[in-house]
């Protein structure tokens, strides 16, 4: 299964990527129903790998844990996330565990689950500065780090019309 997280609207991700596909899990934008964290850190304590908020996307990390592949399509924004998009990413801590290990010479989270998905990240914007790509591109790293990904890629492009071809290139 993939996950995408996308911040397009309903009727430019459907032009872009058809409903009739399968196995996929799309988390949009078009609902104001995903609450931000509060850093509560319930996820980890009180709830273990679930959110405490009642929004229906408590179970991100169960979700992420089940598929083989994070698809996240953002529109560069200083070179981050979109709001709603960074919003999401927010609410991963879930997937991992509050103890630490250390990977590349780096303290982080263990893993909770024992896959390790796949993350491709679609960046987009007409107008991204060659700065704006590179802190695009090293946040895509760290947050692959963190979740201790299989493998990650970013692509760019500059109108979300290209992320179609994009798409199809993963099929």
């Amino acid at each position: 299964m993939k996950v995408i997280i996308q911040d397009l609207t309903a009727e430019a991700f459907s032009a872009l990527c058809p409903p009739s596909l399968e196995n996929i899990q799309v988390i949009t934008n078009e609902s104001d129903r995903v609450k931000c964290c509060i850093g509560c850190f319930g996820c980890w304590v009180k709830t273990p790998g679930t959110c405490v908020l009642k929004d229906g996307y408590g179970d991100l990390g169960k979700l992420y844990a089940e598929c083989d592949e994070l698809i996240v399509i953002s529109k560069v924004q200083y070179g981050g996330y979109s709001a709603f998009v960074k919003n999401v990413m927010d609410r991963n801590i879930g997937y991992l565990l509050p103890f630490f290990t250390v990977r590349k010479n780096e303290m982080h989270h263990a893993d909770r689950y024992p896959n390790r998905l796949k993350m491709t990240v679609i960046g987009y914007g007409e107008d991204i500065t060659e700065e704006e790509t590179k802190t695009f591109k090293h946040l895509v790293a760290a947050n692959a780090l963190n979740l201790n990904v299989e493998g990650y890629r970013v692509i760019i492009v500059k109108k979300p019309e290209e992320v179609k071809n994009v798409l199809e290139a993963l099929k």
